[in-house]
């Protein structure tokens, strides 16, 4: 199993988990809060990078 395929199925299992232990809307709360939030600490340069280079190049 590739790394990025673990990253995905840990993914899917942490959110079944918090759907079953949380309400749904904190569960949705947390699913769509961590990536913005993490998105939001990058500094401009960074985002414009990101916004720039495709998704296929992200993984590099």
């Amino acid at each position: 199993m590739s790394k990025k395929a673990k990253v995905a199925a840990g993914g899917v299992a942490v959110g079944l988990i918090l759907l079953i232990w949380l309400p749904w809307w904190a569960a949705v709360l947390i699913v769509l809060g961590v990536p913005a939030a993490a998105y939001m600490t990058l500094d401009s340069g960074q985002r414009r990078r990101l916004r720039r280079i495709s998704r296929k190049e992200l993984g590099r």
